[in-house]
């Protein structure tokens, strides 16, 4: 027999929200786009940085794992902008510097330090400045920022978006240390800090070592390339340049050899397209810029003559799957390319000559700390270790998440309090009843396409590196993105005592989602569903017996779209549309706790 299910338990709802649940950091995605739709563009940046902390470089620059679960997708296969919404209201807030959190003069007497100023120590910066830490951040370059700074062209993110969102965090008082890397772990430690914090990043990238690799200086590696372009000692490249490599930085590479001179850029790929690794809108960019992708090459040598590259030989393969399903290629033939360059994007590797291997830290087989996935800490106490330096290369919101989880540990390691455990989430479910059958939101279901970006004219884009190449949503794509959302945090909330099964609900629920049955085993239950369950591991509602005959009310939330005509039809108010909002905790704070001086109106989403 099926149990009843427990929407009082924060993480049934929280899955309904689907954008919200794929979201690393669990962005309250619905709401704040409800703020923009509403013009509360402060408001809707406030909600965001929340939780993403980096709200204007995000809505530029993240990998969106929110759009493929958005359910807008399973309805017409276009999932709601939610990236560039973000970046609408980024762009159109006001100075928020007053609701950020005080920093209290009077120290707690702790002292945490950072290694590396990316979007991970950044982010234990901001969570725990607050709270009275004294937090040192040792960066090796010149600037803080990470790969944000280094590898990300400002034709994508543009550095006043970038310095701006930084200097929030710095401007707390961080005792930001540039120009300084760590060569020593160990003489870190002996310096008497409470506790440290490793986002060094994946600074390595990858190399490829075939014939010819080393008789040329025209041959780079991608990440590096990037950051020589972004301190100015490269501001030209060869005419003919290969980008070896599919990745989100083949596309910066390949976009960025384009505005330094290149006449022919072609990208190399080992696979065919839909083994690509870089983000589709990445690769729908470069295409639209005119780079060449070549599918099914194989690097095998690079050719050089007189010290001077004058091209690559590449093995053609298809590829097939063997009895394990894995991929084998198959050479059919090789070619000859010709260039007078070539920039290696193949991916990044975390490095680690700093750490000694006598102080504490196991290394596994990958040469990588050890790393509990829970608290985030090595097998020393006190050091812990998020972003791209704990498991490999993920994306700035992974960072960002790491760094409050992080922040969370090192603020229970610094009290003597148990890192196993964590703070619990919470949970508002708040009815949005404005009469008895009107609703607090826009519940039509708009069937727009997906609003697609301007960009700048395709020959002023080239001028300059700086000319950000996406210009943002206008005011009325704005708002017509905004109706592409379907709420999905406005909860069909169910109250089985109030039901008579009068199937008022079932009768008028336009996707079928709702059944009254006989309580049994969940393939029996499925078996008897007024639509077919075509998603089992979406959630699933399962009511208390109802009061007239003893069967059950089921739902399949994942064909619900939050309509709310069921419980516009319901005679008892059985059904209800509330809004859920999951409550986060963070370093020091409770499940919906602020820091001092934060808003609490503005930061609940209401006018400051």
């Amino acid at each position: 027999m099926l149990k009843p299910t427990d929407t009082g338990d924060p993480g049934h709802y929280h899955r309904v929200v689907d954008c919200q649940w794929g979201c690393p950091a669990h962005t309250n995605v619905p709401e704040y786009i409800r703020l923009i739709a509403n013009g509360q563009y402060t408001e809707s940046y406030l909600l965001n940085r929340k939780s993403n902390v980096f709200p204007g470089i995000l809505g530029r620059t993240c990998d969106r794992p929110c759009e493929p679960v958005c359910r807008r997708v399973r309805l017409d296969g276009e999932p709601v902008a939610i990236c560039r919404l973000k970046r609408v209201a980024a762009d159109l807030r006001d100075d928020i510097t007053g609701y950020l959190p005080d920093v209290p003069e009077a120290k707690n007497g702790k002292r945490i330090a950072c290694v590396g100023a990316g979007p991970a120590s950044l982010t234990v910066a901001n969570d725990l400045m607050p709270l009275g830490y004294e937090v040192t951040i040792f960066e090796k370059l010149a600037r803080p920022g990470g790969l944000m700074w280094t590898n990300i062209p400002e034709f994508r993110l543009p550095a006043k978006v970038l310095w701006e969102e930084i200097g929030y965090i710095t401007d707390m008082g961080v005792d930001l240390r540039l120009d300084s890397p760590v060569k020593s772990l160990a003489a870190l430690l002996e310096e008497g800090y409470d506790a440290v914090f490793i986002g060094s990043g994946a600074p390595k990238g990858k190399e490829l070592d075939l014939p010819g690799r080393w008789d040329t200086e025209s041959i780079h590696i991608g990440i590096d390339w990037l950051e020589s372009v972004r301190f100015g000692h490269i501001d030209e490249c060869g005419k003919r340049v290969l980008v070896i490599g599919v990745g989100n930085t083949a596309m910066d590479c390949c976009r960025t050899a384009q505005r330094l001179g290149a006449e022919n850029v072609r990208v190399m790929a080992r696979k065919t397209r839909e083994h690509f690794k870089a983000s589709p809108w990445e690769l729908e960019d470069a295409i639209e810029e005119q780079v060449e992708i070549l599918e099914n090459h194989s690097p095998s040598a690079f050719l050089v003559e007189d010290g001077k590259l004058v091209g690559m030989k590449f093995d053609l393969v298809e590829w097939h799957a063997d009895e394990t399903g894995r991929l084998r290629s198959t050479k059919t033939g090789d070619v000859v390319i010709e260039c007078d360059e070539v920039i290696l994007a193949i991916g990044q590797d975390t490095a680690f000559p700093w750490i000694e291997r006598d102080i504490g830290i196991d290394f596994n087989d990958w040469d990588m700390p050890v790393v509990d996935k829970t608290t985030f800490m090595t097998t020393r106490p006190g050091v812990f270790v998020g972003g791209d330096a704990a498991w490999g290369p993920e994306n700035i919101i992974w960072a960002v998440e790491h760094g409050h989880q992080a922040a969370i540990s090192l603020h229970a390691y610094c009290r003597g309090e148990s890192l196993q455990d964590r703070p619990p989430y919470g949970m508002n479910l708040i009815s949005r009843k404005m009469g008895l059958h009107e609703w607090s939101y826009s519940n039509d279901y708009d069937e727009a396409h997906r609003v697609k970006m301007r960009h700048v004219d395709l020959q002023e884009r080239f001028r300059r590196l700086d000319i950000e190449v996406e210009e943002g949503y206008d005011i009325q794509q704005t708002l017509t993105e905004v109706e592409r959302c379907v709420n999905c945090d406005i909860q069909t909330h169910f109250e089985a005592k109030l039901c008579i099964e009068c199937d008022a609900c079932i009768d008028i629920c336009p996707l079928d989602c709702l059944t009254i049955t006989a309580n049994g085993t969940q393939e029996e239950v499925d078996a008897r569903l007024t639509a077919p369950r075509l998603n089992p591991d979406e959630p699933f509602y399962v009511s208390e017996d109802l009061p007239q005959t003893g069967r059950i009310m089921v739902k399949d939330e994942d064909l619900c779209i939050h309509c709310g005509l069921c419980a516009e039809r319901c005679p008892t108010a059985a059904w209800d549309m509330r809004q859920s909002d999951l409550l986060t905790p963070y370093a020091g704070l409770a499940a919906g706790e602020l820091h001092a001086g934060m808003s609490l109106v503005a930061m609940a989403g209401g006018a400051p």
